[in-house]
């Protein structure tokens, strides 16, 4: 925005007094025109014979402007929320994905907003949705899905830079969806199954291990002591009957069959 307080010239300035006769003589009815109404959300921008009156907006509530040779342009200072479309875009390793977001945003320059940018409002959806691409181009599918908090700050950090000679403050940028194809998502159902199984054989194969070194020191400790072995055999035969068996095996030990077949 280029210096404003310019001087007005001298046909400028007969204009100005002119008008300021009008309303002199025309009092009161010429309050209707020259004072102005703004709320409590609003800002209101002065232009005189084309060029901004003050470097500060007027508002919230009354002001007051030269009928013929003033007038101005409201500014809507709250936040505003705003989706962005779903964008087609190519990651970095060569996926296509669809994503979209939402920006919040509020004006806080209503002068430069005015003076700097034809629709503030318009231009800033445009560039989300570009920033957005750009962004996200430089980001890898698994970078995609697990970092939307570093890529959401990245996004308002740009778009704050970019707005801000447009009187514009980005306040967020946060990521709503990304839509992956069909067939990709089934391929990674089925990667994340294959790895699951994977997971379970290992967890197996390490509990039939450590059976194993179980099994092994109980047999060193029964071996110590012959009669263990015949406990642990009465238990067992204990715990088959409890369950209402009709028929007990009965195992026979080699050593015995052994004096049999000599």
């Amino acid at each position: 925005l280029e210096d404003h307080h310019g001087g007005l010239g001298c046909c400028g300035w007969v204009l100005v007094i002119l008008s300021g006769l009008f309303v002199v003589l025309t009092f009161p009815i010429s309050l209707f025109l020259c004072i102005k109404i703004v709320q409590e959300y609003e800002r209101a921008v002065i232009f005189r014979l084309g060029r901004i009156t003050s470097r500060k907006a007027k508002g919230p509530g009354l002001f007051f402007i030269l009928p013929c040779t003033d007038s101005f342009v409201k500014v809507d200072m709250r936040t505003v929320s705003f989706d962005i479309p779903p964008q087609e875009i190519l990651t970095k390793d060569s996926v296509t994905v669809a994503v979209d977001g939402v920006v919040y945003f509020r004006v806080q320059s209503a002068i430069s907003s005015v003076a700097n940018v034809s629709n503030a409002d318009s231009s800033t959806r445009l560039l989300a949705q570009t920033t957005l691409r750009n962004v996200l181009g430089t980001k890898n599918l698994s970078e995609l899905l697990s970092d939307r908090e570093e890529i959401s700050h990245s996004m308002q950090v740009t778009l704050d830079a970019a707005t801000d000679s447009w009187g514009i403050k980005v306040e967020r940028v946060e990521i709503k969806d990304v839509k992956l194809p069909v067939q990709l998502q089934r391929a990674m159902a089925a990667e994340a199954e294959a790895t699951r199984e994977a997971r379970a054989k290992v967890i197996a194969a390490e509990g039939e291990m450590n059976a194993s070194r179980a099994l092994k020191e109980a047999s060193l400790v029964i071996a110590e002591s012959p009669s263990g072995l015949q406990l642990r055999y009465l238990q067992t035969l204990t715990t088959i009957a409890s369950e209402k068996n009709s028929t007990i095996v009965f195992p026979l030990p080699i050593d015995v069959l052994q004096t049999y077949l000599k």
